[in-house]
């Protein structure tokens, strides 16, 4: 049955069955390179490019390098059942790779696999196949390549001579046929290109950073001991639980071992801990009062390990929390009377005896009753001492 074909309906694409080849420039090893084909059946113009691998990245790479050629975006796209694009073939139901299907959504188009063993519903890219590894790859076959960029720009200047070839039963070529018929219908492209991404599943662990190539990004410390799905990019880290972005990072790149991490995404105990340094103590030391403030110095003066010094800044604070800051006031007041540079222990020792009280006791002593009504005294003469009277 001859079937019309839509302009801007769809793109084949697959790999050749046919593979080109380099040459490493020091050993002299041949090394294959395997070869991409699409064609936009309206117009059969067509895209090729070799790649050194038929993994998930070069499968989309191909991809968004044939798009931005043709410079629009057909409707759909007609794969084989290959693993890199298809993880599970059905007649109705296919499960589509993962990565492939973000590429499709980015680009607004529909994946729509060929049945198996059904060659004929892409028959152009498989005539394509054909043609091209005829007119593109054998014709390469003695040249010489060093790398995988040069093999492709000899490649780009064939596909133009094929492309530009006349058809041999109608007016026109590929190129001319794909300007006047096909590239209006194209759907436009989007404003950037898709990033490639990889997906992984991790366990979050009890420090609520989970490891990606051994660099470590924080995750809600909710979601710990839950599974969640990483999304990999070349420059960012994306956390998803539930199909809901959880969290992202810009991607750590280095040494490895290397940590990012969400203030927001710790617990408050150690958000806390992270922000009790030198200048949260002295802050909060002028809020007390200029006793604790002048005891504070001390104690970073006195430590040449300064996280020794923010211990016991820190054990101070927790005095403040026991017996009050009012006490703790007095207390670091009595204990600067004994020396210029209190210690810690000093001061529990101060609040624990109450010293600091009887501090207050002396600065307001009890009222005494001066009325001289009420006061009594014995008044004894000069005989009681032995004296005689005059």
């Amino acid at each position: 049955m001859r079937i019309k074909r839509k302009p801007g309906e769809a793109m084949e694409v697959d790999w050749a069955g046919q593979t080109a080849s380099i040459q490493d420039s020091i050993t002299g090893q041949t090394i294959p390179a395997y070869v991409f084909i699409s064609v936009l059946p309206c117009s059969q113009y067509a895209y090729v490019e070799a790649f050194l691998s038929m993994d998930t990245p070069s499968w989309i790479t191909a991809h968004i390098h044939a798009l931005q050629f043709f410079g629009g975006v057909p409707r759909t796209i007609i794969p084989d059942n290959l693993k890199t694009g298809v993880e599970r073939s059905s007649s109705t139901d296919p499960v589509i790779n993962r990565s492939y299907q973000e590429m499709a959504e980015h680009y607004q188009t529909a994946i729509v696999p060929a049945r198996v063993r059904h060659p004929k519903d892409k028959p152009n890219v498989e005539g394509g196949v054909r043609i091209i590894s005829t007119w593109i790859i054998a014709s390469l076959r003695n040249g010489q390549y060093f790398s995988i960029s040069e093999l492709n720009q000899a490649i780009r200047e064939k596909l133009t001579e094929y492309n530009e070839k006349p058809f041999q039963k109608k007016d026109g070529s590929r190129q001319s046929a794909f300007a006047e018929e096909e590239k209006f219908a194209l759907l436009p492209l989007p404003a950037s290109s898709y990033e490639l991404a990889t997906w992984k599943k991790a366990t979050v662990p009890f420090d609520y950073h989970i490891s990606v190539e051994k660099m470590y990004y924080s995750v809600p410390y909710e979601y710990m001991k839950h599974q969640v799905d990483v999304r990999v990019t070349r420059n960012m880290i994306e956390i998803y639980f539930n199909h809901f972005r959880v969290a992202s990072h810009i991607r750590l790149y280095g040494k490895k071992g290397q940590l990012s991490t969400n203030p927001e995404h710790m617990p408050d105990k150690h958000k806390d801990y992270l922000s009790m340094n030198r200048d949260y103590f002295m802050s909060w030391a002028k809020e007390v009062g200029v006793h604790t403030l002048i005891t504070i110095k001390a104690i970073l003066a006195s430590y040449k390990v300064e996280k020794q010094a923010l211990k016991s800044c820190s054990s101070l604070t927790k005095l403040a929390d026991k017996y009050s800051v009012e006490r703790l006031e007095r207390a670091c007041g009595r204990a600067l009377d004994y020396s210029p540079r209190p210690n810690l222990n000093s001061i529990k020792t101060i609040l624990k005896t109450g010293q600091d009280k009887q501090q207050l006791d002396s600065i307001n002593p009890p009222k005494s009753n001066t009325n001289q009504s009420d006061t009594h005294g014995f008044v004894r003469g000069a005989a009681y001492y032995g004296r005689k009277e005059k």
